[in-house]
């Protein structure tokens, strides 16, 4: 409060106020307060009102969605699919016989025809066995001469026992002998006679004899033959593991250091002599999705591309397939043949395989996003006319669908449409059974509205 001093007559200062002055001040302050309170409500009520209008429009708005045509796609497509170019025909070869390579003729890379000796065992033991079987051949048939001229003394033997067994027989009807005589005659008759039929059946056993050491001796001299290691058809050799003085198993198998091991492999026990492979002409081996099996028929042309060959495209045909699906993967293995004259391409190379895919009916696409994925399956928004309502709003109206192929930006779809309906590309939160909505239409893949 405002004080003031006055002096009075007795030249003595005394205090005094006035209260028009206090209620002044306090008018003021409150005056002051009251403009502050003012302009710091109303940006507040402002900015409240408008959040509320805000929010009851967003409540009551439309949503803007983009709108997408249902596409017909082509009838004839093409379908890319990997796989792994192969020998036509590829064999490992074996040794059939035992011993230690004497030489060898080829190396990896070399191209062998038919027949072609590939590598010559000596095998001494085989020569033993062979030698052994001639000798059993000629013991055999030398059993079977003596054995025919023990015939010929019993049928000398026998012929003379009918002869005197007849004088015997005739002086026993005259009396001149003994019965008994005559009949121990007639019993060295039946004696001889039996003696020839032994010599016979142990002829008969001596032939089997010497059939058996001839057929033993065949078959060493037939094993004999696989001393030279042959190529079974002409083709190129893809392996090599022997090398002069390597020792051959009986199985066939090399023993010591196989080429592999050399290369800084590892050991495998029973690994092959060689392996031969024909790359005149190549196949390989594709797995066709079910949906193209129908379009797959034997003779039918594939084009196939590999990156080692920019811009050149390797015409191969279609030769045999499976006629069934794989279970698990529901694809069918189809085989396709490439030639391959100027052996520019080798096996276990990657390949695409290219092939003319005919449908009878043109597949519907959509784009990949239009697709709503639920616990019921696969849906499809579509656009319905919304009457009685704002004709550029439209209906959503969900409906299930079964998808075919899968293009990255586009799906086909198989089932639940039937082409040229609108769908929604892009469909939100707020696309719903029976949501009312506003359609923009969208010029390309990507879902971009319209300019």
């Amino acid at each position: 409060m405002s004080q003031a001093t006055e002096k009075m007559p007795h030249g003595k200062p005394t205090k005094s106020g006035s209260p028009w002055k206090v209620i002044l001040v306090l008018l003021m302050l409150g005056g002051l307060i009251a403009v502050v309170a003012i302009y710091g409500y109303l940006p507040r009520k402002q900015r409240e009102e408008a959040a509320n209008a805000a929010a009851k429009e967003e409540a009551t708005a439309i949503p803007i969605v983009t709108a997408v045509k249902v596409k017909t796609g082509a009838k004839d497509t093409d379908v890319l699919l990997p796989g792994s170019l192969s020998a036509l025909v590829e064999s490992s070869v074996y040794a059939r016989a035992s011993g230690y390579i004497r030489k060898r003729y080829v190396d990896i890379g070399d191209h062998v025809k038919q027949g072609q000796v590939l590598a010559d065992i000596e095998t001494p033991d085989l020569d033993q066995q062979v030698a052994q079987a001639k000798a059993a051949v000629a013991q055999a048939q030398q059993q079977l001469g003596q054995t025919k001229a023990a015939l010929t003394q019993a049928e000398a033997q026998r012929d003379l026992a009918r002869l005197t067994n007849d004088r015997y027989q005739i002086l026993a009807a005259r009396g001149a002998i003994a019965r008994q005589d005559a009949d121990t005659q007639a019993s060295n008759l039946k004696s001889s006679a039996a003696l020839v039929e032994a010599q016979i059946s142990n002829i008969k056993a001596a032939e089997e004899n010497i059939r058996a050491a001839q057929a033993s001796l065949e078959r060493l001299i037939s094993l004999q033959d696989y001393e030279k290691v042959r190529a079974p058809f002409a083709g190129v050799i893809t392996v090599r593991n022997i090398d002069a003085g390597s020792l051959i198993s009986a199985a066939g198998a090399g023993q010591g250091l196989s080429q592999a091991q050399a290369a800084g492999g590892t050991s495998t026990a029973g690994y092959e002599l060689f392996r031969v492979a024909q790359v005149n002409t190549l196949r390989v081996f594709v797995n066709v999705p079910q949906v193209n099996t129908p379009s797959i028929q034997a003779g039918m042309p594939a084009e196939v591309t590999l990156g080692e060959f920019p811009g050149r495209k390797f015409a191969g045909k279609v030769t045999r397939s499976a006629n069934s699906l794989d279970p698990t993967s529901r694809t069918m293995l189809t085989e396709v043949q490439i030639p391959n004259a100027d052996g520019k391409l080798f096996p276990g190379m990657f390949a695409q395989i290219r092939f003319k895919s005919h449908s009878e009916r043109a597949p519907l696409l959509v784009p990949g996003d239009s697709v709503i994925v639920t616990n019921t399956g696969l849906q499809i928004a579509l656009l319905l006319d919304n009457p009685g309502g704002d004709p550029k709003t439209k209906k959503v109206h969900l409906v299930p669908v079964t998808l075919g192929r899968d293009y990255g930006a586009e799906s086909e779809v198989l089932t639940g449409l039937t082409g040229g309906e609108m769908v929604v590309g892009i469909p939100g939160d707020d696309v719903r059974e029976g949501a009312v909505v506003h359609p923009e239409l969208v010029s390309d893949k990507s879902g971009a509205p319209k300019k």
